[in-house]
């Protein structure tokens, strides 16, 4: 059976840590331990899944509300953002997934606490000392299931109205385990495919789709149970037997229990690495007093 994941990592553990065409690294900042991997050719993108591009990871201790704006690991994990980001010009957020379904509310839930600025123009903001804020746009796009429209359509219509230099867009994601759930954060500037972790594929969101730099970033909320009952049991699951983990055809995942609390906190910290990603001429407590 295929192990189902959005993370980069660990579709390397399934493909095997010595295959080819991959630049693997890692290294500790600030108390995080980080990845970086770079998927380089065609035949890795095969055998990996995962399309040609970078892949970031941060593992994190746990996701605790202890942060402030003055916290180093909120530096760190923006300045590994803000390395695929274009330098200069109008950046569109967008907060992708379902804010009634608690496991798919991590982007809309992202979004409320991105920092828009692309209307803070002209003489006040000269006066006040905001002309140095980047302009940035942030949108919430729903789910198909909601608006009938696909995700990428949505994103397409808006990218050519407003003309951003890049899409940075926030999802939640699927692993292969449960202790990287609410623990590992992946940031890659290959774009996203929502819901492929979990079988439910949507259009796929990239530079060639939208025609302009899309970069993902999302912390893993559920694993899907046939992925997680195979991966526990290695060779000793049965094909037979993944019909009883889909009773009625139903594809059915885990989450863990404090899910409210997981989602809420992942939002903040990456809300708040974003804002320093996209605003570094500002202090991170100065942007949180515009918030």
């Amino acid at each position: 059976m295929r192990l189902r994941t959005d993370l980069a990592v660990e579709a390397r553990e399934i493909a095997g840590e010595h295959i080819g065409g991959v630049d693997f690294q890692t290294y500790g900042e600030n108390g995080l331990s980080i990845s970086r991997m770079t998927v380089r050719t065609e035949r890795a993108r095969q055998a990996m899944g995962k399309e040609i591009g970078t892949y970031i990871t941060v593992e994190l201790p746990s996701l605790t509300d202890n942060f402030t704006a003055a916290d180093k690991r909120l530096q760190t994990i923006g300045a590994e953002i803000r390395r695929l980001l274009p330098v200069h010009g109008l950046l569109l957020v967008a907060g992708l997934g379902n804010r009634d379904i608690t496991p798919d509310s991590l982007g809309p839930r992202t979004a409320d606490r991105v920092l828009a600025t692309r209307h803070i123009t002209g003489e006040i903001a000269r006066a006040t000392g905001l002309d140095r804020l980047r302009p940035v746009a942030v949108m919430c796009t729903g789910v198909t299931g909601q608006t009938g429209i696909e995700t990428g359509e949505y994103l397409l219509s808006v990218v050519k109205r407003i003309r951003p230099n890049a899409v940075i867009a926030v999802d939640a994601l699927a692993s292969r385990r449960l202790e990287r759930l609410g623990r590992t954060l992946q940031i890659s500037d290959t774009g996203i495919s929502p819901g492929a972790g979990v079988g439910n594929h949507r259009s796929r969101i990239s530079s060639e789709t939208i025609g302009v730099p899309v970069i993902s970033v999302g912390v893993p909320t559920v694993v899907d149970v046939q992925t997680l009952a195979g991966d526990l049991l290695g060779s000793d699951f049965k094909d037979d037997q993944i019909k009883g983990l889909s009773p009625d055809g139903q594809r059915m995942v885990v989450i863990p229990n404090e899910i409210d609390l997981l989602t809420d906190r992942a939002s903040r910290l990456i809300a708040f690495s974003l804002n320093a990603a996209m605003q570094n001429d500002f202090s991170l407590s100065d942007l949180v007093s515009l918030m």
